[in-house]
C-alpha cells in the first residue's frame, strides 16, 4: 500500500528536517555556524511536482545531473524562485541549453567547457561556476587534476561571462572522506589566492557531508536522503 499525497508531503518534510538537524549539528561541531552552509537538494529523477513540494517546504536550492531532466524541470516550474545548480558531467555540445538553465555548475573541468559556456552567453548575467576536482587516481573520472585546477582557475577568471565561485569534488569511493575533503580544502586555498571571492566548496552526499563540513564544505549535495528512494524508470 503506497502513501497517499499528503502522507507524501509529511514524510518529505520529516526527512528534510532530519537532514537539516544534522547539517547544524555538524556545523555546531565543527565550530561553524549553520547558516553558511547551503543545502542543495538534488532531485535526479524525481518529477517535477516534486520540487513543488519541496518549494512549499522552504527548498531555494536545487540540483540535477542531467542536462535534458535540468530543461524539462527547469521548463516545468518556472514560476518558482528556484536556484538551479547543474552538477552533472557537462558536454560541450549541451553549453547553449545548460547555460539557458543553471543558476550555477559544479563540473566545469577543463578550458574547453569554459569557453563553451562563455560562447553562448549571449549577454546574460555572469554564470556562476565551480571547477570540479578528481580527487581520484582514475582519469576516466569527471574533474581536473588538482595540480592544474589554478591553470583552469587562471582560464576561467579570463572569460567576462563566467563568475569563478570555487570548487566542487566527489570523494572517492576507497579513501576515507575526511583525507579526500582535506585535499580538496588545500585546492579550494589555491584558487583563493587567484580570486578571493571564490569561496565556495561544493562536497559532500548524504554519506559523508559531515566529514565536508569539517572540512570547510560551503555547499552539500543531498539526494535520496531527502527525496526518497528514486523511481523506478521502467
Amino acid at each position: 500500500m503506497t502513501d497517499g499525497p499528503g502522507q507524501s508531503r509529511s514524510a518529505l518534510a520529516a526527512r528534510l528536517s532530519a537532514i537539516d538537524e544534522r547539517i547544524a549539528d555538524a556545523a555546531r561541531r565543527a565550530d561553524r555556524d549553520p547558516s553558511e552552509i547551503t543545502r542543495i537538494v538534488v532531485t535526479k529523477f524525481h518529477p517535477a511536482s516534486l520540487v513543488r513540494d519541496l518549494h512549499a517546504l522552504g527548498v531555494r536550492e536545487v540540483g540535477e545531473n542531467r542536462q535534458q531532466e535540468l530543461t524539462s524541470k527547469v521548463s516545468e516550474v518556472d514560476d518558482l524562485d528556484v536556484r538551479w545548480h547543474f552538477i552533472g558531467q557537462a558536454q560541450t555540445n549541451k553549453a547553449s541549453a545548460i547555460r539557458r538553465s543553471a543558476d550555477a555548475v559544479h563540473s566545469l573541468d577543463r578550458a574547453k567547457l569554459a569557453d563553451a559556456l562563455h560562447r553562448v552567453a549571449e549577454g546574460d548575467e555572469p554564470l556562476d561556476v565551480l571547477i570540479q576536482v578528481n580527487l581520484t587516481k582514475d582519469e576516466g573520472r569527471g574533474g581536473i587534476e588538482p595540480a592544474d585546477a589554478s591553470t583552469l582557475a587562471e582560464h576561467i577568471l579570463s572569460l567576462s561571462s563566467l563568475r569563478l565561485r570555487g570548487v566542487m569534488a566527489v570523494a572517492p569511493l576507497d579513501e576515507e572522506p575526511a583525507s579526500a575533503f582535506s585535499r580538496l580544502r588545500l585546492v579550494a586555498d589555491q584558487v583563493r589566492l587567484l580570486e578571493p571571492s571564490a569561496t565556495w566548496i561544493s562536497a559532500g552526499m548524504t554519506g559523508d557531508f559531515v566529514e565536508a563540513i569539517d572540512a570547510g564544505a560551503t555547499h552539500l549535495r543531498i539526494g535520496s536522503a531527502i527525496t526518497g528512494p528514486r523511481p523506478d524508470r521502467g
